[in-house]
């Protein structure tokens, strides 16, 4: 009898010590295992915590998480708290040392956060590239930023400036950065001799531009700049078309990136607008538009003159493309 009481003793020692450690199996493996959290979410203290269910490649699948409210475990509840979130959570049981919240919980917490972050950054880091005047590396020529602050303009792939930006360079705000500034008036000559910018240079002909600039470029010095300013009316076709042109031929003429003028700008709002804000930088202090009744005939022949050497140009160009194939 005693050997029966003994045995049976300890099959029920066994079997509560067998018990005891297969339900501490089975919280570990509810912990960390979805599968098994589905099926037994019932049968233990884990299910406290509500866990979101995980993609198979959480690397590459950004995840939505919302913060749940839930009753903290005893460890973190002696502590003094209540009810706090998930992460918090976390992060007061990697404090603690519990064991009762899954080993994955605050890393994939930690990658949300870090993941957020780093696309939050980027999207500020882009949004300060598209604010107007900015230096980036869209806005620098043959490794050169450009010096003057620009402003938004009618064409994005050139580069306008105020009439403030022209008055600093003329009352020399930039003279030890720039060696020469030149402003080209792209306005016919009647315009020009009715008003304008003091210093500019009316070339209102491609060829004239081209032989003016191109021919015999103006070089740099060691630490100062050549820079080309254009302009007509308004400028918003005959100055941009002539900024273009210059550019195009300086391409041709260099090999890529060099350019003999890096620096090239529009005049926002051409003549017209210079004159009205800053009339005392003009000579004669006058403005003469490029519709004036007294001037018909002259207008009709210089636009005749223009459409006539387009048109020849155009032709020597397809002439020349043709031998070169």
């Amino acid at each position: 009898d005693l050997g029966n009481k003994s045995t049976n003793g300890l099959q029920r020692t066994v079997s509560s010590e067998s018990t005891d450690s297969g339900t501490v199996l089975t919280q570990r493996l509810l912990g960390s295992s979805p599968a098994l959290k589905r099926s037994h979410s019932d049968s233990t203290d884990c299910n406290a915590f509500q866990l979101l269910e995980q993609n198979e490649n959480k690397e590459n699948v950004s995840i939505a998480w919302t913060p749940r409210i839930i009753k903290l475990p005893p460890l973190c509840c002696r502590q003094g708290c209540q009810h706090l979130t998930l992460d918090q959570v976390a992060r007061r049981c990697r404090l603690f040392g519990s064991s009762s919240l899954p080993s994955g919980v605050g890393r994939t917490t930690q990658k949300r956060m870090e993941r957020s972050q780093e696309e939050s950054s980027s999207g500020k880091s882009k949004k300060r590239k598209s604010l107007p005047g900015a230096q980036s590396e869209d806005s620098e020529v043959g490794g050169l930023g450009y010096l003057f602050h620009t402003v938004d303009g009618k064409h994005q792939d050139l580069k306008y400036i105020d009439s403030e930006m022209i008055v600093s360079v003329l009352t020399g705000k930039f003279a030890s950065f720039i060696k020469e500034c030149v402003i080209i008036d792209c306005r016919y000559p009647y315009e020009y001799e009715g008003g304008h910018i003091k210093g500019a240079v009316n070339l209102h002909m491609e060829e004239d531009v081209e032989d003016f600039l191109l021919k015999n470029p103006i070089p740099p010095s060691k630490n100062k700049r050549v820079i080309i300013v254009f302009h007509c009316e308004f400028s918003s076709e005959r100055g941009p078309r002539m900024c273009r042109f210059v550019r195009e031929r300086d391409r041709l003429g260099n090999e890529y990136p060099n350019l003999h003028y890096p620096e090239l700008y529009v005049l926002k709002g051409g003549y017209r607008d210079f004159f009205l804000r800053c009339r005392s930088f003009c000579e004669p202090q006058s403005y003469r538009p490029m519709h004036h009744e007294d001037f018909k005939e002259d207008l009709k022949r210089f636009r005749t003159k223009s459409r006539t050497w387009a048109g020849e140009r155009s032709k020597r160009e397809l002439y020349s493309r043709l031998k070169k194939l």
